[in-house]
């Protein structure tokens, strides 16, 4: 029966026999670069610290190779410390940490604290914007002005179904994505912000909601930051076939959140035959439904 190679053994390979497979990587035939792949995977993530100085190989298709196996260890750490995070807490998830360790699943490599000050620049900036002594409505209206006319983001109309738009990386570079990412980034600055603002899970379409002993005001993200009534919303759920339930309107966990995300990722990923993707997906589901 075979075992899976020691770390005594990688750096065994790594003195007699480690060149020779770093030329094979380069091999131009795809079957033996297939061949060479699945015996340096078989390393375990180990690996990518011998691989690492040939990401910057002056030869185009070793460097390409090289960055391609050390991005496959990268993504299976960080896919495997998604999981243990959803695995933790019950419902009390924290969601920014949730959001960043999601983004790395796909994006390993990120600056997750540059994205961090950012959210944290936009918060600064609106902090000086915003009269907080008037009704909600100009409070709300003074964010939507910053996110969607200043900084110019929008939803995704024109590629709804691109995976991008559902990790927020990707979302706050593109300034684009889709209703569940654009509401979160809406969220994280409200936090910021000290403003009573929350997710609603509203079935077909993720909204904020602005919440106060006298006002009630839901947030369209993905059309500018749009304000609605909770009739506007219950119009939606009946014109679209959802009927209407009280909770439809409630307050939704970040487990929750995350539950939907990876729902809608794991859907992308199946019609684009995404089958790694595919099957990644569902243990993040299977975990974070239970």
């Amino acid at each position: 029966m075979s075992s899976t190679p020691s770390v005594d053994g990688l750096l065994t390979l790594a003195a007699s026999q480690r060149t020779a497979l770093i030329n094979l990587l380069a091999d131009e035939d795809t079957a033996v670069y297939e061949a060479v792949r699945g015996k340096i995977l078989s390393f375990g993530p180990e690996a990518a610290e011998w691989l690492r100085p040939y990401t910057l190989s002056e030869d185009p298709l070793l460097r390409r190779r090289a960055k391609a196996i050390v991005h496959h260890f990268l993504r299976s750490t960080a896919s495997d410390n998604f999981l243990s995070f959803c695995k933790g807490q019950a419902d009390n998830l924290d969601l920014e940490e949730g959001i960043w360790r999601l983004a790395q699943t796909q994006y390993p490599e990120i600056n997750v604290q540059g994205y961090i000050a950012l959210l944290d620049d936009y918060a600064g900036d609106l902090m000086g914007q915003i009269p907080f002594d008037s009704d909600a409505e100009t409070i709300l209206a003074t964010i939507n002005h910053y996110l969607f006319t200043h900084l110019g983001y929008a939803g995704n109309e024109e590629n709804y179904y691109d995976p991008d738009n559902s990790y927020l990386n990707r979302v706050m570079d593109r300034r684009t994505g889709n209703p569940i990412s654009l509401s979160l980034a809406y969220l994280l600055i409200a936090r910021r912000l000290r403003l009573p603002i929350v997710g609603i899970g509203m079935p077909g379409h993720f909204l904020c909601r602005f919440q106060s002993a006298t006002k009630e005001i839901y947030i369209n993200a993905f059309n500018r930051g749009k304000l609605l009534t909770k009739a506007d919303c219950i119009k939606f759920l009946h014109k679209n076939g959802y009927g209407f339930q009280d909770d439809f309107l409630g307050p939704v966990s970040p487990r929750r959140i995350f539950l939907r995300i990876c729902t809608n990722l794991h859907r992308i990923y199946a019609d684009e035959n995404n089958g790694e993707a595919k099957v990644r997906f569902e243990r993040y589901i299977a975990v974070l439904g239970k």
